[in-house]
């Protein structure tokens, strides 16, 4: 198969960039990358109650966006739970560790679109970026910190704490397997399923080979990661090099034993759909119960583009059929 016909239509917006840092700097970077994302599909985000809550960290407080289950006009003043717990998900956005925001489609329209396809909530963690000096753990800890809020709060905000889900997409997955692992290691309350979209896991990757080495080598060089590019990646979120990482920095390298189901979405034009695909062998390899998908034709970070994408809406189901699906785990 081919890059999917909607997403390949896109990509002459971002030819000749070399990485969002290099298009950005583009006087008409933002209106190009804005053209990349929302492709010319008509669509309007399904209206969802939204509010916002500062969660106590140890690093000071991280915003956590709710979406979905009771309405609340203030975010101070929590609704109570109305009755049957609803399926819920604790997300984390992509970005590289460095980049993105609750903004972002990755995060904003996938919330939205989770919580209405599930018939539940998603909790978007605004976790603080690896710049401007910030390194691991503070990223992890912001996750931790969102995470152990929430079952606190599940049952006061509507949901079922029983079949929380905890998940991400690219870094965002890692930093959730990352905070999985250290639940389990420190026998905290583990997630009813762990929920990943192209999750970055692995610090060293080998090259794509065939099928598909022709299209990828066809696609932006934007869209690519080299090597060099995961390892600069991994070395400015650690704050250091790369075999100063902890297993909860880069968790694919960790024993997964004890970890809950998983529900892992990998692309099939990405270079980085070999550490998902490695991730969710080594699960298998435990007994571990995982549902995976890799989905035709998509390039990573597809779920940043617009919903109005049929590709898009065929990821988001996945994972709001995953999330709907959820069983107590402990």
């Amino acid at each position: 198969m081919s890059v999917d016909p909607e997403l390949a239509a896109l990509m002459h917006h971002v030819a000749g960039a070399g990485s969002f840092a290099e298009l950005l700097a583009d006087p008409s970077g933002m209106e190009r990358l804005e053209a990349f994302s929302a492709g010319e599909a008509p669509y309007a985000a399904p209206a969802v109650a939204v509010r916002t809550v500062d969660v106590p960290g140890p690093n000071g407080p991280v915003p956590v966006r709710i979406y979905g289950g009771p309405a609340s006009d203030s975010s101070a003043d929590l609704p109570a739970a109305a009755g049957g717990g609803l399926p819920a998900l604790v997300w984390v956005h992509g970005g590289g560790f460095a980049g993105g925001g609750l903004d972002m489609r990755e995060a904003d329209q996938l919330a939205r679109e989770v919580a209405a396809r599930s018939g539940g909530m998603v909790l978007s963690v605004d976790y603080r970026l690896a710049r401007d000096g910030v390194h691991f753990p503070v990223p992890h800890e912001d996750v931790l910190a969102a995470w152990l809020w929430a079952v606190e709060h599940a049952a006061e905000l509507g949901a079922d704490p029983r079949t929380l889900c905890l998940g991400g997409a690219s870094a965002g997955g890692n930093l959730a397997v990352g905070a999985a692992l250290f639940l389990k290691d420190a026998g905290g309350r583990l997630p009813a399923k762990l929920v990943l979209a192209y999750p970055f896991l692995h610090a060293e990757l080998p090259e794509p080979g065939d099928p598909g080495a022709a299209a990828m080598a066809g696609l932006p060089r934007i869209l690519r990661f080299t090597a060099d590019d995961c390892r600069a990646m991994v070395e400015n979120y650690i704050g250091g090099p790369i075999l100063m990482a902890s297993s909860y920095a880069m968790p694919g390298y960790a024993d997964p034993a004890g970890l809950p189901p998983a529900a892992v979405l990998v692309c099939e034009y990405d270079d980085l759909r070999y550490s998902g695909e490695l991730f969710v062998d080594g699960l298998r390899a435990a007994g571990i119960a995982v549902e995976a998908r890799v989905e035709p034709g998509a390039t990573h970070g597809y779920l940043n583009h617009s919903a109005g994408l049929r590709i898009v809406q065929r990821g988001l189901q996945f994972l709001a059929d995953e999330v709907a699906s959820a069983k107590p785990f402990q």
